[in-house]
Parts: C-alpha cells; sequence; structure tokens
C-alpha cells in the first residue's frame, strides 16, 4: 500500500503544517524517549502522535544499532501500532520499517520540492542502505535529474545499489567527488561525525541531511551548517536530538511546516539544508494511508 511514496504527500504536508500550528493544528506530539541500551551499544526509541484531522492515535518503537557486526540485520528496525482513539482498542500493529523509510523520503522530497534550486540537473546520495533507496524512488519519480551519483563507505554497497535500481547511477570512490557541482544532496548516513563539508557544496545547492540522529553525531560540518539557510521538522527536537545544529550552533530559519503554511519564506535561491530527524505524526499519517488503504480492499 505504500509502494509510491508520493501518494503520502498531501496528508504529510497537512500534518507538517499541523505540527507547525501549534495547539491549533490539534497534533500533540512530544519529543521522542529514547532509551540507551549501553550493553549492546543500541537505542529504543518511543514515539507517540495523535493528530486531530486525521482523528489517528499511533506510537512507534524503533531501534537503531550504531555498529553491528552482523551486517544482514538493518540498524534501524521499528513497529507502528495503530489505535482507535475513541476508544484505546488497538486497531493495527504495522511495519514501521518500511513506513519509516517512505515517510522519510517523502518529507525530504517535500523539503526539495520548496527549497532546491531552479534548475536542478544533479543528485547525489551519500550513504547505500534502506533510506538510500527509498529517497531514490521518490525524488526518481517526482524530479528529473540529469544524473545521479551516490558514494558509500563500502563501495561494493555503492556498486550494488547502482545494479539494483531502476536508472543510470555514477559511483563515486569519495563523497567530494559525488558532492562536486551536485544541486540536491541527500545524507542518509551512519556518520557520527561529518562526511560532507561545506567547502564541497555548490551555492545554492540543497542539502537534505538525514542520518546523524543524536545530540553527538554529526554528517554536516560546522561551515555548512552556519553558511547554509536552516530548516528542521521540529525546532524542539533539532534543539535536543540534531548534532549538526547543537555542536554548530547554527540557527535555525523556520520548519518546514512553517514554509508550507506560508508564514516563513522557502529560499530556493539560497544554500539550504532541511535536517530531518522524523517525528511521529509522519508515522501517524503513513500508518492511517496504510491502514485505511488496506481496509478499503477487503
Amino acid at each position: 500500500h505504500l509502494h509510491r511514496a508520493s501518494l503520502l504527500l498531501p496528508a504529510l504536508e497537512a500534518a507538517l503544517a499541523n505540527f507547525s500550528a501549534g495547539a491549533a493544528g490539534g497534533v500533540v506530539q512530544p519529543v521522542r524517549t529514547v532509551l540507551p541500551v549501553p550493553r549492546h551499544g543500541g537505542y529504543l526509541g518511543v514515539m507517540p502522535a495523535y493528530s486531530a484531522a486525521d482523528d489517528a492515535l499511533t506510537t512507534k518503537l524503533v531501534t537503531f544499532y550504531e555498529h553491528l557486526k552482523d551486517s544482514s540485520v538493518p540498524s534501524h528496525q521499528a513497529t507502528v501500532l495503530l489505535f482507535d482513539p475513541s476508544n484505546g482498542t488497538l486497531k493495527a500493529v504495522l511495519d514501521g520499517s518500511v513506513i519509516t523509510a517512505k515517510r522519510t523520503a517523502a518529507v525530504s522530497a517535500i523539503a526539495t520540492k520548496l527549497l532546491m534550486p531552479a534548475f536542478a540537473e544533479v543528485l547525489c546520495i551519500l550513504g547505500a542502505g534502506v533510506q538510500a533507496y527509498s529517497h531514490y524512488d521518490i525524488f526518481t519519480e517526482l524530479f528529473t535529474f540529469k544524473e545521479v551519483r551516490i558514494w558509500n563507505r563500502t563501495q561494493e554497497k555503492a556498486l550494488k545499489f547502482a545494479r539494483s535500481v531502476g536508472g543510470a547511477v555514477r559511483v563515486c570512490s569519495s563523497a567530494q567527488e559525488a558532492v562536486t557541482g551536485a544541486d540536491v544532496i541527500v545524507t542518509v548516513t551512519m556518520a557520527t561525525s561529518p562526511i560532507l563539508f561545506g567547502d564541497w557544496v555548490k551555492p545554492g545547492a540543497h542539502i537534505n541531511a538525514v542520518g546523524a540522529s543524536r545530540p553527538d553525531w554529526r554528517e554536516l560540518d560546522d561551515e555548512l551548517m552556519k553558511n547554509s539557510v536552516l530548516f528542521v521538522d521540529s525546532r524542539e527536537a533539532a534543539l535536543t536530538e540534531s548534532g549538526d545544529v547543537i555542536l554548530s550552533g547554527a540557527e535555525i530559519f523556520a520548519e518546514l511546516g512553517e514554509v508550507l503554511k506560508g508564514t516563513k519564506p522557502a529560499l530556493p535561491e539560497k544554500t539550504t539544508v532541511f535536517k530531518s530527524l522524523g517525528m511521529a505524526v509522519e508515522d501517524t499519517v503513513a500508518a492511517k494511508f496504510v491502514y485505511d488503504a488496506w481496509s478499503a480492499g477487503n
């Protein structure tokens, strides 16, 4: 039911705008609770949300493990529980990993639609995991790029990515090679220190920074963070969870929802960064979308 993540765009745009409208938007969502699992180097995140506009109530349980020796296990695994908001009954248990991959890429696509330069020809993806595939799918569906490049720490995974997706992808031997001259850059890595540097980035480029979801992890260096216009999904979450934002001291210009509501400008002519941490309400609207599509089919 989520084969085409682009079908989620209207619901996600509404949810982002409602979130940024505060109490009037009817989104109730705390910053995620993250429980460390020190013995094994992992984390358990709990992400509840209610959306009044959708009358939908969910919680996502997500585990993420930084450096797994057994690479057959994904770094992130998730489950979404969908409840009946009128009486609290559990209605469905959904694969949160698929929902997370698709809704994250869809929100990056919304940011890109608003913030990318007018003539964007080159897409660059840093990382070759689950999020690289979901971003590639929706970005090549919605936008027309003349060239797509990929770089991954292990080149073997980048080559596998290039072989398995539909279109032509250039595998680059360094992150700098991949990024140089790119108009839209997506960082979907497990990096804990910067892998993308400001002096590589073409002026006016748009960056979707999706990895580095802990306060001490980075993907982008200080120069890039401070010399770009910074957009986030949630100010509160970015100032609590994003090492790129916290450690650089970069100033947040706007939430994506404020741009969608028209209370803040998009500024596509500037170099822009969208720091995506992912919000529980995004899981809520995606889970409801999947459940409603499944119910209609049954």
